[in-house]
């Protein structure tokens, strides 16, 4: 098993993984190979994916602004949770960001997804209750249901 930076090259089989993975909230527009080519561009060092024997078999999308990092589409494949390949994408996720000198870190997870929730709580991830969650399309998004 070894974690490497994501390459665009990656694409196939992580987006292969996030179709088998569920509560993930993929678009069809910044979740297609062009949209992560973009993130992959801004983003070189913060994005991760764990391989085994040639299969990608974890994956954290990470990236900032310059001030705040953000995690979007964390996955391990259902058979290979509970040994710690989630923990380490993060543990990795952090320390770039870290080097980016980036202080802080948020996430959205769908409120339904509980094993999402459980995962990043038990990494430290507080909840914030004094938010509201705003967005709005600027072009019409296909939701791809996992």
């Amino acid at each position: 098993m070894k974690y490497r930076n994501m390459l665009i090259d990656d694409y196939d089989k992580v987006y292969a993984l996030w179709l088998g993975t569920k509560g993930m909230g993929l678009n069809d527009v910044d979740d297609s190979r062009e949209g992560i080519e973009r993130y992959l561009r801004r983003n070189p060092s913060t994005c991760f994916v764990c391989e085994d024997n040639d299969e990608i078999i974890g994956v954290i999308l990470c990236g900032n602004d310059g001030r705040r990092g953000y995690i979007h589409h964390t996955a391990v494949k259902e058979n290979r949770r509970r040994q710690g390949i989630g923990g380490e994408l993060v543990r990795l996720a952090m320390e770039a960001l870290g080097k980016e000198k980036i202080s802080k870190c948020a996430l959205v997870v769908f409120e339904r997804n509980d094993i999402g929730n459980g995962f990043w709580e038990a990494k430290g991830f507080t909840e914030r209750d004094d938010l509201v969650y705003r967005n709005m399309a600027l072009k019409e998004l296909k939701r791809i249901d996992t």
